[in-house]
């Protein structure tokens, strides 16, 4: 489809019929079970704790969690800035190239100023200052599924979960979309099915009193937008 968009050719040689994408809901903790990973990262190690913290309450992907540094981290704002993203030892910007701010929750924030180093610039690292590997992250999740008692399942998990959480607690999708630094809200909507909060508040609108508009005035409000459709 590129050759004859970039004129390499005049026309496909063939029809190609484009699949459908479904977007599925994605896979989560709930919360009995997230506690019980943490329980079973903190028995682990500090870094396993941190992990699971990370990705389940502040919703860090796996390379974010990687590249954090502690001049990411303000303890006193209780505030992480999560700015970079590693991906086999090369650092770059977060996926969608902008920064973002995620308030800590309180157990986090305990937990990074209990785990202060001067090894090295990252949050999480090996014994001897060297950075963690994407391997390494998963191993320590899955560690910590396992002594839970838990299925095995990826470090993305946690992520799902921190959404799932938010939305399952009235949430509203653009706070999700900007905490977990989703690009297009429609990623952010796979979670909203969990919102009951927000599907209730949804129907009390129309237990609301309001103005009680005409027939003939809500057909010409219609004709109007109609004629002049919004740019």
């Amino acid at each position: 489809m590129q050759a004859t968009e970039w004129e390499v050719i005049d026309r496909m040689p063939c029809t190609i019929r484009l699949l459908r994408i479904t977007t599925g809901s994605a896979g989560f903790y709930d919360f009995d079970e997230y506690e019980r990973l943490v329980e079973a990262a903190k028995a682990l190690d500090a870094n396993a704790y941190l992990i699971v913290l990370l990705g389940g309450e502040a919703g860090l992907r796996c390379g974010e969690m990687i590249a954090l540094e502690w001049s990411d981290v303000d303890l006193g704002k209780r505030q992480l800035c999560i700015q970079r993203s590693e991906w086999r030892g090369h650092v770059s910007t977060t996926k969608g190239g902008r920064l973002r701010y995620v308030p800590m929750t309180a157990r986090l924030a305990a937990a990074l100023r209990s785990h202060r180093h001067l090894r090295s610039p990252r949050v999480i690292c090996q014994r001897d200052g060297s950075p963690l590997t994407q391997d390494m992250v998963r191993d320590h999740v899955q560690r910590a599924a396992r002594r839970a008692q838990l299925a095995k399942s990826g470090v993305h998990r946690l992520r799902h979960s921190f959404c799932s959480h938010l939305a399952m607690r009235g949430a509203p999708a653009r706070a999700i979309q900007e905490l977990a630094g989703h690009q297009d809200l429609t990623t952010t909507q796979r979670y909203m099915h969990l919102s009951p909060a927000a599907i209730e508040g949804a129907i009390r609108l129309l237990d609301q009193p309001g103005s009680v508009r005409k027939l003939g005035d809500i057909l010409e409000t219609a004709g109007a937008e109609t004629a002049n459709p919004p740019i």
